[in-house]
């Protein structure tokens, strides 16, 4: 199992960026995909998760409203839309999923938002 994030980068605070995930090593398409963040000196946290199919979308309550989770199966992608960024969404954002009760997750790609 292996994820590859990218998109991330410094941003004014207002912003937009857009995260990618690629994915490989498993069936892609049975599976629930998270997006995890973690901040300097804090724990790592659940922003956004979706479905196998892409029906059923979940986020965070600090970034309801700003940020979209999706995907494309076809691709093995997951993306992650964010937008109105705020300093408090500095952070390295990673992807994430349960395989057997196993988790797993890519390096992550750093967000900074200057204010």
């Amino acid at each position: 199992v292996q994820f590859v994030e990218s998109g991330g980068g410094l941003v004014q605070s207002g912003g937009s960026l857009t995260l990618s995930c690629a994915a490989s090593g498993f069936d892609f398409k049975y599976f629930d995909i998270n997006w995890f963040r973690q901040a300097p000196g804090m724990e790592r946290e659940l922003v956004a998760s979706i479905d196998w199919d892409g029906n059923s979308k979940t986020y965070a309550d600090s970034v309801h409203g700003r940020f979209i989770i999706s995907r494309d199966n076809a691709k093995k992608t997951v993306s992650l839309q964010m937008n109105t960024l705020k300093p408090e969404d500095t952070a390295v954002y990673f992807c994430n999923t349960r395989i057997a009760g196993i988790d797993y997750w890519g390096q992550g790609t750093q967000v900074t938002v200057s204010s």
